[in-house]
């Protein structure tokens, strides 16, 4: 069973300025709650029962919001105020799931997750990008019962315009097991419209090995002088290792531009 979960979050969220340079993306409000919290319901709703987050120290406000216990009973002595008590013991709840690791320097995904390799203590763990939200059905549960049958790594996917999948790590695949379900044979990040063989991309969703550390380890630097997660899982891959991509239900929204943020919280205002 996947039990622990990760979630980078030391990115600046530069394509989110001028509001991300005094506050932290994740914690922007999409329909009156932080973005983050979306990102925890998930998890707590696949059967969650830990999650590791990644931030650093120009990130603290994240670690501070689950933890402003003054603030809140204060403010519940002075007010009485059912809503804000259910907000605290909601903030309470999460907050005993939470575990922080420091990424200081931006330095990769791939340096992000092998950060939290003394806490993860099963074979295989759920990893969630926040930028990439995805509603009206839970593509971690789904990507979970995959893994359950298959007993193997799962990244989720989605078809993307072939004009644009150049913005994406895209997968090249081996064969179908069934209308949701592919093996992958290759992850190639950021490819040319020629270069690229499908239009499956690759969304922020994983399923992953705890043997991915190991080789996190040796894994050196790749486009931009970072640790990219998509090359030590294509290493894994080369060396037999079985990933399947899952073709989620959900409806996927990127969280992580402007755009992207003010029509995700129109479209979760609808919900």
């Amino acid at each position: 069973m996947i039990k622990q979960a990760i979630i980078p979050l030391a990115g600046l969220g530069t394509r989110l300025l001028p509001l991300t340079s005094v506050f932290a993306k994740e914690l922007l409000p999409m329909n009156g709650k932080p973005g983050i919290e979306y990102i925890i319901e998930e998890c707590i709703d696949a059967g969650i029962k830990e999650i590791v987050f990644i931030i650093s120290k120009k990130k603290e406000m994240i670690k501070d919001y689950f933890y402003k216990d003054k603030f809140y009973q204060n403010i519940i002595k002075k007010k009485k105020d059912p809503r804000i008590l259910n907000e605290y013991k909601k903030i309470l709840k999460y907050r005993k799931m939470i575990k922080f690791v420091y990424q200081n320097k931006p330095l990769g995904t791939g340096d992000a997750v092998l950060r939290t390799r003394k806490y993860i203590k099963d074979k295989f763990f759920l990893m969630l990008l926040p930028d990439d939200l995805i509603i009206k059905k839970n593509c971690s549960k789904s990507m979970i019962k995959v893994h359950n049958r298959y007993k193997s790594s799962v990244m989720a996917s989605m078809n993307v315009s072939k004009k644009t999948v150049s913005r994406w790590g895209i997968f090249k695949t081996k064969k179908k097991l069934n209308k949701k379900n592919f093996l992958i044979d290759a992850v190639i990040e950021k490819p040319s419209i020629k270069e690229a063989p499908s239009n499956k991309a690759v969304i922020g969703r994983y399923i992953l090995p705890k043997k991915i550390f190991l080789k996190l380890k040796g894994q050196k630097k790749g486009k931009g002088g970072e640790i990219h997660i998509t090359d030590t899982i294509q290493s894994l891959i080369n060396e037999k290792e079985k990933f399947i991509g899952h073709s989620f239900s959900g409806k996927y929204l990127d969280c992580g531009t402007m755009k992207g943020y003010i029509n995700s919280s129109k479209e979760i205002s609808k919900l």
